[in-house]
């Protein structure tokens, strides 16, 4: 009744006066004798926090909340809340317990932010213990022991008020040798949303769930007909495994309501795991084993998103933020951004048989710029997620308004809430940061809610593009406690996209100038984007050539696409080596065909003709190609009818095919000839192949010499010709003869024929002069006069120094 005539002004009576005056001094004894037993000038507060600094030179005791259930209590709940107290102190802590404090209710998601910040008790502040029963007790606490506590309290006798935001508290007070009184040596803060019954109009929540790895799959295929697939490592296998991080991605997603957000990419990489591939493995590589374990994550998430909203983003997540800062100006890296798009809903659809939404663009962070935003629309989206820490409100609204805003060009930019959105980032293997994230990330969506509780909103949480196993744990407790809570109700990232912009919010991009400098630098460089061209430039020159194209097209065309992913952010050096290892590969695959080196060649006499050899190790046929000699010194070598020549080339797999082209010399002395390979279109196609012609030229000096020596064998042929037809004529006469004198000595009388010394004569004068008495048969010794021949025997041993050429 006092308290009443103060409240309306009226004055106590003399009595009453004194026994106020009495009551207060009676209420200050104690703490006058408590005062008395500290250091003068030292108050009791000031006290309390030099006995806890005197205990620790810190904390003493860490208070650990590990679970708080319900995580959204209603009318008739018992709350439980469990945890760890450790002693980190000096000295053992005795006469210890753990009480819960209930404070009043937050009013805004600032007096949220700012609660969660504080750390140390403070009187005033924090509220005072539910008391009673409602405490766990602890005759000692020896230093460096944990101990488990478990207190539940009716929700009842917490006194919560009207629907809201609660801090709750988790204190230990205890004593200690050096301090031997009551004082708070430890606490640790959380929150209680409270909305007991159902809101008149709920908070349309969005809730993003990615399915996004980093790179695997490199650009080498095998030779066979199957192409089979090489992974950098078996990291993949590991992730979809039983209990590995995207099987239990997928195992949470499951029971949610939420929006998928898969890159395409890891569905075709599982997908070239379930038949045969293989693992790189240093130099070499080795088969890869775990088919099965992709077949069945493949068909677990084809049954999960079978009536589910599916969202795919361009291949590989290219990072749009890399791209518009640090490609724009590299030719044809834009259009490998609309090709990842193109080839996005075919990857989708034919790995899981569902057909995706390819409107939205999801820069990193959800940062933005007018640049990102160009080139985010440029391949064909329309929508942008963005963060509201990036498109900040600055139209003064005193609540948080939708997500969908119109930002100009048809483009609508999808602005997810910053805190929502980063609750779930930290460490939360620790059942400590998990509770304390859950409870957090409930009552800002309780906040968000009561801000304007008759007005609907949408709103839109997009989280980090690869949370951990124990993050995404942590985000489906946080979603199946909000399922259960009276203040929102889930929505399709789609729908959220299409509700109705609250005229109050920003639509304005921030400047490039804006963008975060720590997001920048984990930009991709320039020198990705460059090595995106120089790819495209050898690929072009190198597909042209084959029979089969979509061999070499498709695998290196992803691998680029891969070149520019998200997932490379702060990681340089993989990202560095990624792109060399593709490089290289396409490097070795052009130098599969080339030409064979030749040695330097001799060329004798005004024409001849010079084999050039192009060798095929490719598994398919090359067509299409050029090779052309040249002549450096056409003056005194031409190839064909001038300075070069040309012939097309066609060389089936593992071939070689040599070319032979038509020469002809005009002076003696050595030339350089150039063999190189073109494409069809001109392009230079591998090395060149320099060798040297020695061109020695036939004068009509040489001419003469050999004609006269051809005369002479003319004539020794005829002589010869001559001495026989002689020969035979004479020795017909003598046979003439000899057969006339027989017959006459068988005609007489048995006389004698003898030699007269006149015969010899005689028959010295028939024969030419010269000849000697007895004639030379055909096949007798060659005369002494005849020629002998101006070649050798053909030798069967090596040839001279140089390499002979066809004439």
């Amino acid at each position: 009744m006092a308290e009443a005539a103060d409240f309306q002004g009226m004055s106590p009576s003399p009595a009453r006066r004194w026994l106020r005056r009495s009551g207060v001094l009676l209420a200050g004894v104690p703490l006058l004798t408590g005062l008395l037993q500290l250091p003068l000038g030292t108050s009791a507060y000031a006290a309390e926090r030099t006995a806890v600094a005197d205990a620790t030179g810190s904390s003493t005791v860490d208070v650990s909340l590990d679970s708080l259930t319900p995580s959204v209590p209603t009318t008739g709940d018992t709350v439980t809340v469990s945890g760890t107290v450790t002693n980190n102190g000096k000295q053992a802590v005795t006469d210890a317990h753990v009480g819960i404090r209930v404070g009043p209710s937050l009013t805004s998601l600032s007096a949220i932010d700012s609660a969660a910040k504080r750390t140390e008790f403070q009187p005033g502040i924090d509220a005072s213990e539910v008391g009673g029963s409602y405490v766990a007790k602890f005759s000692e606490l020896a230093v460096g022991v944990s101990q488990p506590f478990s207190i539940s309290v009716p929700v009842d006798d917490l006194d919560l008020g009207a629907d809201g935001v609660y801090q709750l508290a988790v204190s230990l007070t205890g004593r200690t040798a050096a301090q031997p009184w009551d004082q708070i040596l430890g606490i640790q803060r959380t929150f209680l949303p409270w909305q007991p019954d159902a809101a008149d109009t709920k908070t349309k929540t969005t809730y993003l769930w990615p399915l996004i790895s980093t790179v695997h799959l490199t650009a080498e295929t095998g030779s066979d007909a199957q192409q089979t697939p090489v992974f950098e490592n078996d990291d993949l296998a590991a992730e979809i495994s039983p209990g590995g991080r995207l099987d239990q991605l997928v195992s949470l997603g499951s029971d949610l309501d939420v929006t998928w957000v898969l890159d395409p990419d890891l569905l075709a990489s599982v997908d070239a795991m379930t038949r045969s591939y293989r693992i790189q493995d240093g130099d070499t590589t080795t088969a890869g084993k775990n088919q099965a374990i992709a077949k069945q994550w493949l068909a677990k998430l084809e049954t999960t998103v079978k009536d589910k909203e599916v969202v795919a983003l361009p291949f590989a997540d290219p990072d749009l933020a890399s791209l518009a800062h640090n490609g724009t100006n590299i030719t044809g890296s834009l259009s490998h951004l609309k090709d990842a798009t193109d080839v996005a809903a075919s990857t989708v659809d034919t790995v899981l048989h569902v057909t995706p939404n390819t409107d939205f663009a999801w820069p990193a962070d959800g940062a933005l710029d007018p640049s990102i935003v160009k080139v985010a629309t440029s391949a064909g989206a329309d929508k942008v997620i963005a963060r509201s820490d990036s498109l900040r409100e600055t139209g003064g609204l005193s609540y948080t308004p939708s997500a969908a805003r119109p930002i100009g060009g048809g483009t609508t930019a999808v602005v997810a809430d910053a805190r929502l959105s980063t609750d779930f980032q930290g460490d939360m293997t620790e059942a400590d940061n998990s509770t304390l994230a859950v409870q957090e990330f409930l009552a800002q969506s309780l906040a968000i809610n009561l801000q304007e509780p008759q007005k609907q909103r949408s709103i839109v949480i997009a989280p980090q593009r690869v949370p951990s196993a124990s993050q995404a744990e942590t985000m489906a407790q946080a979603l199946t406690a909000l399922r259960d809570g009276n203040w929102s109700e889930s929505q399709g990232l789609s729908a959220a996209s299409k509700a109705k912009p609250d005229p109050g919010a920003t639509t304005k991009v921030p400047a490039e100038s804006a963008y975060p400098s720590s997001l920048r630098k984990q930009e991709l460089p320039q020198s990705a984007f460059e090595w995106i061209r120089d790819t495209q430039t050898s690929l072009d020159n190198f597909k042209v050539i084959l029979t089969d194209q979509s061999r070499v097209v498709t695998p290196f065309g992803r691998a680029m696409d891969r070149g520019m992913s998200t997932s490379w952010r702060s990681r340089t050096a993989p990202a560095a080596a990624f792109r060399t290892s593709v490089s290289s590969y396409l490097n070795d695959l052009t130098g599969l065909v080339k030409l064979i080196e030749k040695s330097d060649a001799q060329l004798s006499g005004r024409s001849a003709t010079i084999p050039v050899t192009v060798q095929n190790n490719l598994v398919q046929g090359v067509d299409h190609l050029v090779l052309r000699l040249t002549s450096e010194q056409p003056t005194r070598l031409k190839i064909g009818d001038g300075p070069y020549d040309e012939q097309r080339i066609a060389v089936a797999g593992e071939h070689s095919q040599s070319v032979k082209f038509t020469t002809s010399t005009k002076a003696n002395g050595p030339v350089k000839v150039v063999a190189q390979l073109y494409t069809e279109d001109g392009q230079k196609y591998g090395a060149p192949v320099t060798f040297e012609v020695k061109v020695t030229e036939i004068t009509s000096t040489v001419m003469l010499v050999i004609g006269g020596g051809f005369l002479l064998l003319v004539l020794a042929g005829y002589r010869m010709y001559t001495q026989r037809k002689r020969a035979t004529a004479r020795q017909a006469e003598e046979d003439a003869r000899e057969a006339e004198s027989a017959s006459e000595d068988g005609a007489g009388d048995g006389a004698v024929a003898v030699e007269t010394e006149d015969s010899p004569a005689e028959d010295s004068q028939d024969r030419p002069a010269g000849e000697s008495g007895t004639e030379s048969g055909a096949d007798d010794p060659e005369h002494p006069s005849d020629l002998t021949p101006d070649t050798a025997p053909e030798s069967t041993g090596p040839s001279g120094t140089g390499e002979r050429v066809d004439r």
